[in-house]
Order: structure tokens, then C-alpha cells, then sequence
């Protein structure tokens, strides 16, 4: 999509077909089994097994957590626990079947025909099984879903999950179970279970790595095809060892900056390379999908951010994920195509996605579309062994899923010391970030990582300042061009806290502004309404449309930033501080949006 172009306005229906969950290993033998389930509450824990429940007195439609209307329950209360059930009808006909779910939050066990099948815990991240030893031989199947989930808890990642009854502050209603879609896939009995791809922008290279599972079976090979724009750029076959193909694929550079730069990928110009790959044994093709990758660098060089190797001005917009009627859910496909093109109409080239890891399908839309996204991980608000063991292990899987998505480029771990409040006099909660951010760096060497957003930096690829002050002259004298870095780190503390902790200077990294703004406009005028906030508020469409471009022309004017994320995308709950309102209205004509924000093209860092 081009930058002008103004997306459809139009409110977003839940009944559209679903949309492949897993887009970068897309295999045509699956079946969603989103839709009616059987559902009960049982916060007192009184069944242990499927065979005990003697009643199920409530319908829910997944995916939607039981707190939203769309699912036909919206009971906001404190639960503890429930169960899910439906019935599919599938065969196995000497494949393999996969039973996967997109996100559970928090502790899920699953059932298949009664019997046990796999556990998971992580709220955030997806995770599959084999049931085909399972299976009844009729076809009809019955799957059963047992979760906990503590509205209490505090040492989960929970990111904006209220722990009080109601919404409160800067935090919004909890998400109980399934609410990303549950599928199932034929593969046959051997197949490729996991895929990776890293882009080598300086080498013209692509490295592609695949992990094989199932049956053992003797002479495999890989075949390998990629296009752009229906052009064959690679085609080969190569040997599996060891149940894992590993190769880098020598693209043909011509040297030519036209060509080059046509195959890079970018928020201008988002260059997808489709990938056909194939599993075989001599002739017998024993597992088949389609995939896509990009050519595409990130790195930092100085003050700067360079994408593919040139230095590129961030001009973000904080992204919280939340819809009305379906709370963390996407109400469907439809909307998560269309979030990403109301950032691009305002002007944005990427998006902070704030305490939510988002489904793979907004990445898909935003590999295709062009934007760039910050991934975040949801903060836990309480420091205990358990808290940081729970925040490694589904950051880890975080960075597993998405890695090969091009949009991505830029990682963190933590955001405003939540989780570990006592950096600045604790050691253990110091070496917390630290050892996040180096464990990012090892299963992810080719993104920045941010270790904790927003102020009392310590290791760190950019230094991020959160700063909601609505003073145009505070602002100024605060970061103006006659401000050094020097003046920043040692004397100006934005928010009441220091920059960097003791010991982590300021070490020439990039600085951004990635919080401020949060400009309160409530378009509804609605008195029984719950009471909205934000940071400053403006009393009408005016008011707020030249609140906005000042701050925005305050911030690009500055030489300390090269870039910046204004707060926020859209109302959430009860904060009225978005651009949109929540059901993705624009408080003032998204063109008037799009030329304050483009002015920081020019203007932040020296531009591009």
C-alpha cells in the first residue's frame, strides 16, 4: 500500500473466514476449529478429568476469551479456572494430525478423546501436539481444554491484565483461555516441523535452516524455490543430515543499485521472496508448504538505527492490541490487515506492540504491507525466581516464533523497570535485564534489543525515554539542540528517574523518545460512560489536532532523537489518549495526522 492511501473506515464484522494461523509455513490440509464450544467455569477446581464434568451450562465462541461480549459470555469477574470442549471429525489415513493453539492464557492441559495429550504454560505463545495415536478410527473426535489462569498473580507475564475487578489506571480487562485460533493440520509421517530464516543483506544471501520430526527415513532431501515477483531467483535441492537441513542460498547480485534496492525489503517497499519447499524421499514427496522471507538488515551505528545499511528515522506509534468487543483477540483477519494500514495512512513506519505479543497474522500483514514492528514482551509486576524463570522460557518461545518475520526489528525484553522495580539498589533485579538482554542477543544476533524500555537503561542498543510532559517550552529547554548528551544523562531526568544506571553511561547509542504524548480527546461525550483519561486532554477536534502537531514538530526538531513513538494508536478502555478512537475512528482527518507525522522524514537525526 502506498503512503496516501486511506484505508476503509468501516466497522470490522467477526464472521469473515479464518485465515491461515501460521503464515510462514503454510500447508493446505488444515481445518480451524474456531467457532461454538462447550464451556464452564470451575474456580473451585472440583474436576480433574473430562469424564467428571456432568454439565456444561454455557456456549462460547473461540477464539475470544470469556471476558469479551464476542464470545458470548463477557463475565468480566474473577475465575480461576474453566474448561472448553467441541467435536471435530478427522481421520488420520496414514498421516499424521496436529492439534495447535495460537495462544492459552495461562496454564493449559489438553484432552483428546478423554485421553491426555499435552500441557503448556505461557499465555502469550503457541504450541501443538501429535494426536494421531489418539484418534477414534470413526472420525469423531473430542477435544477438551483445562485451564488456570489466577486474576491475582502477579509473578506471570500478564502485561495490561487488570488484577482488580475493574479496569483501572493504565490497565484493562484480564483475558482468561483461548483466545488466538485453534486448528488442525494433516502432515504426513514425516515432515518438517520447524523452519528459520535469516536474511545476509551484505552478502546478497538468504540462510535457511528446517528441523525434521516424525517416522526415520533414509536419503531425504530438501528442495528449495525462490521468486520475487514471479521471477526464479534460487531453485536446488540439498541432503538432510541428521534431520536437519541447514544452507545459505547466494542470491545473484547484479551490483546494480536499481536491482538492489527493488529486492530490499522496507516500509517503502516491502519485497517479499515466496518460497516453495519440499520434503522428499527419492520421488515420494513426504511433506509440501509455502513460506516467505525478505532480504533485510537492522543494525545500530552510532546515534543511528540503520536499515539495510543506511541510517533510518523511526517514526513509531505505540500499538496496545485491544478491540471492544474482543479485548486482546483480533475480532478477525480483516482487522488486523486493517490496523496495520491506519498506521501507515497516519503517516507511521512502525509500531511499538505494547505488554501484547500479537498474533502471526498481524506480522504476515505487516511483512506484506510495510511496517515496522517493535516486539515487547508483557510484563510480570512482581520480582521472584519464579516470575524471572516464567519471563526466560515464553520470551524464548517469543523469539523462536517470530524470528524469521522481516517486520520485526528491534526487541524488549523489559518495559519501565515493571517486574523489576529496584534497579537502581538491587543487584539481582539489575542482573535480571542485563541477562535478558544478552539472551536475546545469543538466539537473536541480528536485532537491537532495547533491555528496559523507557528509563534506567543498563544494557542496551538504544536508550529509550519515556517522557509525558505536555509543556512545548519544558520540552525544549529539555532536549532542544542546544542540549547535549551530556547535560541530558547528568542533570535532566524525564519522569523522576535517572536515564542509565550507575555504571552504564551513555555509550553513543541511539536515544528516542518512545513514550509521550498520550493527548486525551473522548469523541463519545458519553456521561455514563466510564471515566477516560490521558496525560494532557484536549477539549475538541481543534484543540486536539494542534496539541498534536505541535508536540510531534517539538520532537522532529530535536538533533538529540533518531526517533521517536507517540502514545497511542488508538483509546484503550479508559484511556481516550489515541489518534483513533477504539473502534478505529480518526479523532481528526487521518491526511492532517499524516503530514505532522511525515515531517519527522526530514527533520529527526538529519534524516534520510
Amino acid at each position: 500500500m502506498s503512503d496516501t492511501a486511506t484505508p476503509s473506515l468501516m466497522p470490522v464484522s467477526t464472521d469473515d473466514t479464518d485465515a491461515y494461523p501460521r503464515p510462514q509455513l503454510e500447508r493446505s490440509h488444515w481445518v480451524s476449529l474456531n467457532g461454538p464450544w462447550r464451556f464452564r467455569t470451575d474456580d473451585e477446581k472440583r474436576y480433574a478429568h473430562p469424564r467428571d464434568i456432568d454439565e456444561w451450562p454455557q456456549e462460547i465462541r473461540v477464539p475470544y476469551p470469556p471476558e469479551s461480549n464476542a464470545s458470548g459470555i463477557g463475565d468480566r469477574g474473577f475465575h480461576f479456572a474453566c474448561w472448553y470442549q467441541r467435536e471435530f471429525t478427522m481421520r488420520a489415513d496414514g498421516q499424521r494430525v496436529l492439534l495447535h493453539f495460537g495462544a492459552v492464557d495461562y496454564r493449559a492441559r489438553v484432552w483428546v478423546n478423554d485421553r491426555y495429550v499435552v500441557s503448556h504454560e505461557g499465555g502469550h505463545t503457541s504450541f501443538s501436539v501429535d494426536i494421531t495415536s489418539v484418534l477414534d478410527p470413526s472420525g469423531e473426535q473430542v477435544v477438551t481444554v483445562f485451564v488456570e489462569d489466577d486474576p491475582h498473580e502477579l509473578t506471570k507475564p500478564r502485561g495490561k491484565q487488570d488484577w482488580q475487578l475493574e479496569p483501572h489506571s493504565i490497565w484493562y480487562p484480564r483475558t482468561t483461555g483461548i483466545w488466538q485460533t485453534v486448528w488442525l493440520e494433516r502432515v504426513g509421517r514425516t515432515y518438517i516441523e520447524k523452519i528459520r530464516w535469516t536474511p545476509f543483506v551484505e552478502n546478497f544471501a538468504l540462510h535457511f535452516e528446517a528441523r525434521i520430526v516424525g517416522d526415520p527415513r533414509e536419503n531425504l532431501w530438501l528442495d528449495l524455490a525462490l521468486h520475487h515477483n514471479g521471477r526464479l531467483l534460487a531453485s536446488d535441492s540439498y541432503r538432510v543430515i541428521d534431520r536437519e537441513a541447514d544452507r545459505r542460498i547466494i542470491l545473484s547480485d547484479p551490483g546494480i543499485d536499481d536491482y538492489r534496492n527493488e529486492l530490499l525489503w522496507s516500509p517503502e517497499n516491502p519485497q517479499l521472496i515466496r518460497a516453495h519447499v519440499r520434503l522428499r524421499c527419492g520421488d515420494e514427496v513426504l511433506d509440501e508448504f509455502l513460506s516467505y522471507t525478505a532480504l533485510r538488515s537492522v543494525a545500530i551505528s552510532r546515534d543511528y538505527l540503520l536499515l539495510n545499511g543506511r541510517p533510518y528515522p523511526l517514526r513509531l506509534v505505540l500499538d496496545q492490541g485491544y478491540w471492544p468487543d474482543t479485548l486482546l483477540a483480533a475480532p478477525n483477519d480483516a482487522a488486523l490487515r486493517r490496523d496495520v494500514e491506519l498506521a501507515k495512512a497516519m503517516g507511521f513506519n512502525g509500531v511499538r506492540k505494547h505488554q501484547k505479543i500479537e498474533s502471526p497474522r498481524y506480522l504476515y500483514w505487516a511483512d506484506t504491507l510495510g511496517l515496522l514492528v517493535w516486539e515487547e514482551m508483557p510484563s510480570a509486576y512482581r520480582f521472584t525466581r519464579t516470575a524471572i524463570k516464567r519471563l526466560i522460557r515464553e520470551w524464548s518461545d517469543v523469539i523462536e516464533r517470530d524470528y524469521s518475520h522481516p517486520c520485526v526489528i528491534v526487541w524488549v525484553p523489559f518495559n519501565e523497570s515493571w517486574g523489576v522495580p529496584e534497579l537502581t539498589s538491587v543487584g539481582a533485579h539489575r542482573h535480571a535485564v542485563e541477562a535478558l538482554y544478552h539472551l536475546t542477543k545469543t538466539l537473536d544476533p541480528t536485532r537491537p534489543v532495547i533491555g528496559n524500555d523507557g528509563w534506567e537503561s543498563s544494557a542496551t542498543d538504544i536508550i529509550g525515554i519515556h517522557d509525558y510532559d505536555d509543556n512545548l517550552e519544558h520540552l525544549r529547554q529539555r532536549y532542544g539542540p542546544e542540549v547535549s548528551t551530556q547535560q541530558l544523562f547528568d542533570r535532566r531526568r524525564p519522569g523522576g528517574r535517572i536515564l542509565t544506571l550507575d555504571g552504564y553511561p551513555h555509550r553513543g547509542q541511539p536515544i528516542m523518545l518512545t513514550e509521550f504524548g498520550g493527548i486525551a480527546y473522548d469523541t463519545s461525550r458519553d456521561a455514563s460512560a466510564t471515566e477516560t483519561w490521558g496525560y494532557s486532554v484536549a477539549e475538541g477536534e481543534a484543540e486536539f489536532a494542534r496539541k498534536f502537531t505541535e508536540l510531534v514538530e517539538v520532537v522532529t526538531h530535536t538533533a538529540l532523537f533518531s526517533g521517536y513513538c507517540y502514545t497511542q494508536f488508538a483509546d484503550t478502555f479508559q484511556e481516550a489518549n489515541g489518534l483513533l478512537t477504539a473502534d478505529r475512528q480518526p479523532k481528526m482527518p487521518i491526511e492532517q495526522i499524516a503530514t505532522a507525522v511525515r515531517m519527522s522524514r526530514s527533520r529527526i537525526a538529519g534524516g534520510v
